[in-house]
């Protein structure tokens, strides 16, 4: 879509937006809205440019009559080359994901009680990421181990503002691998284990269509750690969609009705990602890392606790926080992700 184009349908959502029929419904208002505030910093940085372009032009006319012009006409030239590669960057185009929420699941895998703890370790990680950027966590469902870290453990991460979740720990899917002594080994050996994180945008119920008549519902007793049970009722509730064979379950609430709701959100993420994956595999390349199995050597990133040092084998990163990092500093790990997402996207571009 060229520039003409963005600015009529700029105009066009500006009048929409201003019409109060549009916010009767909800779904759609929002929508617009999305598409809206996703346009403006093109459109405005467009206008921008423009209006540099032109007074340009007139500092060059004056600037025979008047040196100050002509100091005016050197620092405007300077201006244009910024705001054209910040436009060029801004007409990248954007993951449709990104203004989404996520679900993510982390899982233990090899390494036993240690991975499980690791998989705690992650958890507290994002977390504490999220309360620092300001977002709602909600934990949906968890399988605890006897040591108190978690098997499984699944949970919703909301943005309150305009930048999605989606947008910045889309990359966090793989296999995360942790060297240290575990508290399990009692001759002070390092070990490797790992744990897997899968990470889904949260469908709306606009975005994936279930029949009803597809899903089979299995209701039994929550478990605690060990195997032992929890609840004296069948709250545990599990979701199977037939055609596509996707199970999702959630034992984390006290009713079956709230555990059923949470399980048909983690089942609506699932298929949603599903759908976009066999619709267009291109436009979901950055899922490709993520975890097939939760095996030692297939991994994106270790955390090495004798060294304190952090590393992401996609981009080469690497820093000597971990300790920072694990407390919810993510900020420059991420970056070096966006970072080499956007100079691929302006290779594929130029």
């Amino acid at each position: 879509m060229n520039l003409d184009e963005l600015l009529s349908e700029y105009a066009e959502l500006e009048l929409k937006l201003a019409d109060p029929t549009v916010h009767a419904n909800q779904t759609q208002a929002r929508t617009f809205g999305r598409r809206y505030a996703e346009l403006t910093p093109i459109i405005t940085t467009y206008r921008e440019l423009e209006g540099v372009q032109d007074d340009l032009g007139t500092a060059r006319e004056l600037a025979s009559e008047d040196q100050a012009f002509a100091e005016e006409a050197k620092e405007l030239e300077a201006r244009i080359p910024e705001l054209e590669e910040k436009l060029r960057h801004l007409l990248i185009p954007r993951d449709p994901n990104d203004d989404k929420d996520i679900i993510m699941e982390i899982k233990a895998g090899e390494g036993g009680e240690e991975s499980a703890l690791f998989a705690g370790d992650l958890l507290r990680m994002y977390l504490r990421y999220a309360e620092r950027i300001g977002w709602k966590t909600e934990l949906i469902d968890a399988t605890y181990s006897d040591l108190g870290g978690y098997k499984d453990v699944t949970v919703a991460l909301k943005a309150r503002g305009d930048e999605g979740v989606w947008s910045r720990l889309k990359f966090e899917g793989g296999v995360h691998r942790v060297q240290r002594v575990p508290v399990t080994e009692s001759q002070g050996r390092i070990h490797t284990s790992a744990a897997g994180v899968l990470v889904y945008p949260e469908a709306e119920d606009v975005d994936v269509q279930i029949d009803p008549n597809d899903l089979r519902i299995d209701v039994y007793r929550s478990s605690g750690p060990g195997g032992q049970s929890v609840n004296t009722t069948d709250s545990a509730v599990r979701i199977t969609h037939v055609p596509t064979g996707v199970v999702a379950s959630c034992q984390n609430e006290k009713s079956q009705l709230q555990n059923k709701e949470s399980a048909m959100r983690i089942l609506r993420a699932r298929l949603q990602a599903i759908a976009e994956e066999e619709a267009n595999a291109a436009a979901m390349a950055e899922r490709k890392s993520q975890i097939r199995t939760v095996d030692r050597s297939e991994r994106i990133r270790t955390y090495n606790f004798p060294e304190n040092r952090i590393s992401d084998h996609r981009v080469g990163f690497k820093a000597y926080n971990l300790d920072q990092v694990l407390d919810g500093d993510l900020t420059a790990v991420i970056q070096s992700l966006l970072d080499a997402e956007m100079a691929e996207k302006l290779a594929a571009h130029s």
